[in-house]
């Protein structure tokens, strides 16, 4: 079975209506908002702010560049084929059947590790209120909700998530223009003044040197893992040519205003210095100005900005390994489809594997934050690398006449594609320069190599192999 016929295999499925086109704009909108605004940034970047103070803001910076060119990459994609599990699809088409499998299954398990992230993060913030409550009896209590509205109907998937992403968009706004006017007014807490001075006047901009910069890179990408959510989505919107690409181009901007802008104004409110990082820098901060009514209401709201992270999370993950069990590259039972057209298998397979992430809060607390976002940060390398990499073989089939061109272009192809390359090899070194995020690099090796003897004995069957062989060799 070549590639091309594959791929043309999985899109006329996802276009028998078996998945349920029941997303609508406003949905993918603040679905594809909501699923990049979560732990990253609620409670990453007070890790962020105490490795690297202001400095923080040039990885974001550049990471969010990267993230521009990836999700026009993405879009022009999605446009040319709005399928869903499209990220596996493209790799198939572009590059090998092999990349194909190996993308669906990491985006799977991303998606897995960062709804294990999710978790924890609400086990730390319920601390706010019970501090006595071991962290993982929210994060199960949590699971088992969002699993059961998983299970009910992408309709009511879709409008718990747009009121979850509204809240923290809201949120988020409200703090920036609450801060800027304490800003402007110069108010602050025990006689300190607000004002945007503090980001260089406590040991400089850059207080730790550029290497602040490279310790802080990981967790700037996982703050932006989730942005690629629309191309899981795009197999149940209903207009996807008019809905993607008009969410692919705003959620970029949206993004680098609300974590550049949202972390600009919670380091001049108070010294960067004072925010603790075992603690959301949203809460601290009103608590230090002496606004706990504030300070418990941004607590509840980052609980569900984590809940509602790990809500797409479940949501995505169900439908990818959708998509592969119809492909043959996962089991059939996880291909079907219940009563109300909802992979209810392939969400309770996820959610069980998410189970995980609760083991790992009750064996190590204090680390399983860091181990499992600097392991969903290599699955999201790897996402987006296949991403940009199948863009440029697709530009390249538009070249030869195989494949039709699109009027919504990535610009600055193909410079920019290897830019983004190159930008996320830089993270994979970074990854390494620190013992706790080491740890990610010893798994990825082992995940791949797991995937490679899956691909070879259970997706690629023996009969198989030459058609594929002959495929690839008609398509270089």
């Amino acid at each position: 079975m070549s590639r091309n016929h594959q791929s043309a295999a999985r899109e006329s499925l996802q276009q028998t209506g078996e998945l349920e086109r029941g997303l609508k704009d406003r949905h993918i909108q603040l679905i594809a908002l909501g699923g990049a605004i979560g732990v990253g940034l609620f409670l990453g970047s007070a890790k962020a702010i105490h490795k690297a103070g202001p400095l923080l803001l040039v990885s974001y910076a550049i990471a969010g560049l990267a993230i521009f060119f990836i999700m026009r990459a993405l879009g022009e994609l999605l446009v040319h084929r709005p399928v869903a599990g499209s990220f596996a699809t493209y790799a198939e088409t572009y590059v090998s059947p092999w990349a194909g499998f190996v993308t669906g299954w990491t985006y799977w398990f991303t998606w897995v590790v960062t709804g294990m992230a999710e978790l924890t993060a609400i086990g730390i913030y319920t601390h706010y209120w019970f501090p006595s409550i071991p962290q993982w009896v929210p994060a199960l209590a949590t699971l088992a909700v969002l699993l059961g509205v998983n299970l009910i109907a992408v309709k009511v998937f879709g409008e718990l998530e747009f009121w979850f992403a509204l809240i923290k968009v809201v949120t988020i706004v409200a703090t920036l223009v609450l801060g800027v006017a304490i800003i402007t007014t110069g108010w602050g807490p025990l006689g300190q003044t607000a004002s945007f001075t503090n980001l260089w006047s406590h040991g400089g901009f850059a207080p730790v040197g550029m290497v602040g910069v490279v310790f802080t890179l990981q967790i700037a990408c996982f703050a932006y893992t989730g942005v690629e959510l629309i191309g899981v989505t795009a197999g149940e919107a209903e207009s996807p040519e008019k809905v993607l690409p008009k969410a692919t181009n705003s959620i970029v901007y949206r993004i680098l205003i609300f974590y550049i802008g949202a972390l600009v104004v919670i380091m001049s409110l108070v010294p960067w210095n004072e925010l603790s990082p075992d603690m959301s820098p949203f809460v601290h901060v009103f608590d230090k100005l002496g606004i706990p009514a504030a300070a418990g209401i941004i607590n509840f709201v980052v609980i569900t900005a984590a809940a509602s992270s790990c809500n797409s999370g479940i949501f995505s993950t169900g439908r990818m390994l959708y998509t592969l069990a119809q492909f043959k590259q996962a089991p059939a039972r996880l291909g079907r489809v219940n009563a109300r057209h909802v992979p209810a298998a392939g969400i309770v397979m996820s959610a069980a594997f998410m189970l995980l992430g609760v083991v790992l809060n009750y064996l190590v607390p204090e680390e399983a934050f860091i181990y499992v976002t600097s392991i969903a940060t290599i699955g999201a390398v790897w996402t987006w690398g296949i991403i940009v990499f199948s863009h440029l073989r697709y530009r390249r089939a538009v070249r030869l006449g195989h494949a039709a061109a699109v009027a919504y272009r990535m610009p600055g192809a193909p410079f920019t594609n290897w830019f983004v390359l190159a930008f996320l090899a830089v993270v994979l070194v970074c990854l390494s320069l620190d013992a706790s995020t080491r740890v990610a690099l010893y798994i990825a090796p082992l995940w791949f190599a797991l995937l490679t003897i899956g691909y070879r004995l259970y997706a690629v069957k023996p009969e198989q192999r030459q058609r594929l062989a002959q495929a690839q060799q008609q398509a270089a």
